[in-house]
Parts: C-alpha cells; sequence; structure tokens
C-alpha cells in the first residue's frame, strides 16, 4: 500500500524532499507511519524529532490511530505560524459569501477595500486585525518574511473558523484574508474583519478567530535575517489535534 506524504515547512527542509511515497502495510496507521519516518530523520533534525507535529489524511486533521488507505495525501505539520507556493490564488476565488470571505492570496491585501465592503448598514461595530511585518524578531533585523500553506487544507480550516464564530458570537460577518509568498516590511500578513451589532461580541470574536487561526490554520513563516533564514517556531497545536511521534508503534 501506497501513501503519498508531504511534509511542510521545517519538515521539508529536515526530510529533503516535498513528496514521497513509502510502501505500508495493509492497516497501516498513521502511529505507523511517523515510527518509519522517525527512523529516517537526519542527525541535524532535533532530539525531539516528530514530537509536536499533526498530522493530516486528505487534507483533514487525523489521530495517530487513523489507519490509513492506498493513495491517501499524509501532510506533516510543523506547529503553524505562516514559504513556498503551490497554486495561485486571488481573494475571489476563494469563498465568498454574503456573510463571510476567506481567502489566500500572493497580492497585497488591500485592507480598507475589505473594511469598506463588510460594512452594512445594520452594523454598530466593526473590529480589524491587521497583522503586519515587522522589521525585528527576537533581537534579529528581519529583512523580509516568506509564507507557506497547505492551502486546500488551510480555505477549509479558515471556512469552519469563520463558520463557527459566526454561530459562537453574536456577530454578522466574517471577513478572512492571508497573504502568501515574499511579504515585505510594513505589508500585511492575515486580516480579519468582524462586523456585528454591538461591540462587546466583535471584539470577542476577532480575538478567537486570529487566535485559533494561528494554532489550526496550516500556514507556516520563514524569517530572512540580515545573517540568514529560519522557520519560525509556530504555537503548540491544541491537545486534541497534536500527534506526539512517542505513540508510535513499531510496525509489525
Amino acid at each position: 500500500m501506497r501513501v503519498r506524504v508531504v511534509p511542510f515547512g521545517v519538515l521539508k527542509d529536515w526530510f529533503g524532499y516535498s513528496t514521497d511515497e513509502p510502501d505500508l502495510p495493509e492497516g497501516a496507521t498513521v502511529a505507523d507511519l511517523l515510527d518509519r519516518l522517525r527512523s529516517r530523520l537526519p542527525a541535524h533534525a532535533p532530539s525531539a524529532g516528530l514530537q509536536g507535529i499533526a498530522v493530516s489524511v486528505n487534507a483533514e486533521y487525523a489521530q495517530a490511530s487513523h489507519v490509513l488507505r492506498e493513495g491517501d495525501e499524509v501532510g506533516l505539520l510543523p506547529p503553524v505560524s505562516g514559504g513556498a507556493p503551490r497554486a495561485e490564488k486571488s481573494l475571489d476565488e476563494i469563498t465568498n459569501q454574503a456573510n463571510l470571505v476567506v481567502a489566500l492570496t500572493r497580492e497585497p491585501i488591500a485592507a480598507a477595500s475589505l473594511v469598506e465592503d463588510a460594512k452594512q448598514p445594520e452594523d454598530g461595530a466593526v473590529v480589524v486585525f491587521d497583522g503586519i511585518v515587522r522589521n525585528h524578531s527576537r533581537g534579529r533585523r528581519t529583512l523580509h518574511l516568506d509564507y507557506e500553506a497547505y492551502e486546500e487544507m488551510a480555505v477549509r480550516q479558515m471556512r469552519g473558523l469563520g463558520e463557527r464564530a459566526l454561530q459562537r458570537f453574536a456577530i454578522r460577518h466574517v471577513t478572512m484574508a492571508h497573504r502568501l509568498g515574499c511579504l515585505e516590511i510594513g505589508e500585511t500578513s492575515v486580516l480579519i474583519i468582524v462586523a456585528s451589532a454591538h461591540r462587546s461580541a466583535a471584539f470577542e470574536a476577532c480575538r478567537w478567530l486570529i487566535d485559533t487561526l494561528k494554532q489550526t490554520v496550516p500556514i507556516w513563516k520563514k524569517e530572512t535575517f540580515l545573517d540568514g533564514a529560519v522557520w519560525a517556531p509556530g504555537e503548540p497545536f491544541p491537545a486534541e489535534i497534536a500527534v506526539d511521534a512517542a505513540e508510535a508503534k513499531p510496525n509489525a
């Protein structure tokens, strides 16, 4: 049985490939695959190996016990934070409904225009989170950032977050847009807009959306400094998403 393994972010650097198709026995689980991959980690990989990563199967988060099938696409996902593009997409090619706009784009995000588009006469508040590229990180001068995403899965996760926010909070509209590719200092990397009748609900929903996006949406960030480039350390996955390689059992 063959599955297609697609590592992202720093994991792609560790393994030295963009895709692989290992041959596994019938009935193999995600844990079995992780155990095999862990044995192939290069010497320069951290001693923790694959601990703390998440795994997707066919663009859905999967647990260690998930049974793999022929042709499955298995994503290896380091903790997310925001490198190399896959398919070109524009803002209006993703999700554009009356109350939910979700987008990945390689074009500059037109924040002011999207805020105006979100407003309606029944709104009493519009809360905006505009994440921008700063010129320093951890005491080093930043030259630019590169964002990479597992695009199909990222759009699906962002859409799901928007739908959950609309159900959970007393809000009318959500816009979420994220840049991919190379971003210069001062450019918008992520924009979240929440419109509602009352400010308290809009503030709460906007904070929940950005915090949850940063933990669960598969987007990674590579930081380029004057003295080199590194993948930014991501926020830990929630316990229900992270797959601990220590749980992987040897193949029978």
